[in-house]
């Protein structure tokens, strides 16, 4: 029997406390957009989705939380559903056309959520061994060629402590002098200073041998899988396609999320998108997907994803980072046919029966690139 109390039943007034604790630990506005539309059972087990997230994620975290008995409760007796997966997503190149980019590509990286803890500090470890322990992994801004460093005699000989007093030497005066001959140079010369400063300490050599270390962990994470959309843009008509190439992009990544969650097997499985904060994207990815919610993309219904994506600081959360590795990975090499890093994060891609079906090259039919291959049945 449901008691109710003036307007609320007992399990809308439920649902509401629950709503309370999930703010008060989590922090995260979004969660008040969970509407009481959805039935009862399945308010029930997306607050348990909810719960074991925040169990996993902030609970197991403290210590001075996980030394109280009362808290030390495996997050599994939480879960009565299926698993959960949490989709990191990035992009590179840019969507506007013709831009300064042949091709805009957009990525999702899907792991356990079981298993985002483990990778997190698999990454961590890496960057310590590159005195980056706390920088963001960007790779665009990593593998720029770095023309002072060219400039300082013996530079690959020097401690890197020593590295970066003659860098941040050199680019000081730089500074001054394009400040007095050239400021709209010495404007975009700040902006490079300002995103290369973490990795001034590293060689060349050693930033590709960064990156390809952190690549060959993502690809060595049998249970991840990538997805993504890489558009060429020369072949992209938005009038016909009658959305934007990153609405494109984002509707394909859902889309392909969606079906990877559905084939599943065992008990019902769950999904979180997870992208890098921007006000103009996330406003536009928020009503996006409350319409793929009601009524799906054009490809599938939406009945495993939850929620609209949480946006989240790409600085601090290592997991979009590495989506932004994958999404590097594939415009670089359809662009300029880079592999180095492309061998590796491809090993992640979603297949069915050996067909590559979670990333395409949206491109002209003909394309013999070994993405394009990988994705034609054979």
């Amino acid at each position: 029997m449901r008691w109710r109390f003036g307007l609320w039943s007992t399990e809308e007034l439920l649902w509401q406390f629950l709503f309370s604790i999930l703010r008060v630990f989590s922090g995260l506005a979004s969660f008040d957009r969970w509407s009481l539309e959805y039935s009862w059972d399945e308010r029930i087990d997306l607050t348990i989705i909810a719960i074991r997230i925040l169990l996993d994620g902030v609970w197991k975290e403290s210590p001075g939380v996980s030394k109280r008995g009362t808290f030390l409760i495996s997050s599994r007796l939480f879960f009565r559903g299926g698993g959960v997966y949490l989709c990191y997503m990035d992009e590179s190149g840019t969507s506007a056309l013709p831009g300064n980019t042949s091709h805009f590509v957009l990525a999702g990286l899907c792991i356990p959520i079981s298993k985002w803890r483990t990778y997190e500090r698999q990454i961590e470890t890496i960057k310590s061994k590159f005195d980056l322990l706390q920088c963001e992994i960007h790779t665009g801004w990593i593998l720029r060629p770095y023309v002072e460093q060219n400039k300082i005699a013996s530079f690959a000989n020097m401690s890197r402590t020593d590295r970066r007093v003659q860098v941040e030497t050199h680019r000081k005066g730089e500074l001054l002098r394009l400040q007095k001959t050239n400021r709209a140079l010495y404007k975009q010369t700040c902006k490079n200073y300002r995103h290369t400063e973490p990795y001034v300490h590293l060689t060349f050599q050693e930033r590709m041998n960064l990156m390809e270390t952190v690549a060959g962990a993502i690809g060595s994470w049998s249970d991840a899988r990538l997805f993504a959309e890489c558009i060429d843009k020369v072949h992209f008509n938005p009038t016909k396609a009658k959305m934007s190439a990153d609405e494109q992009a984002f509707e394909q990544i859902v889309s392909r999320f969606e079906r990877f969650l559905r084939n599943l097997k065992g008990t019902k499985t769950y999904g979180l998108l997870i992208r890098d904060n921007n006000e103009t994207v996330s406003r536009r990815y928020t009503e996006l997907m409350k319409v793929f919610h009601a009524s799906g993309t054009v490809f599938t219904g939406i009945t495993h994803i939850i929620e609209t994506p949480l946006f989240v600081s790409s600085a601090l959360t290592s997991m979009v980072q590495m989506a932004d590795v994958c999404a590097y990975a594939l415009r670089r090499y359809l662009e300029n046919k880079e592999k180095a890093l492309l061998q590796h994060v491809f090993k992640g891609a979603d297949r069915n029966r050996g067909v590559v079906v979670g990333v395409r090259h949206f491109t002209v039919p003909s394309c013999d690139c070994s993405m394009c291959m990988s994705h034609r049945k054979t």
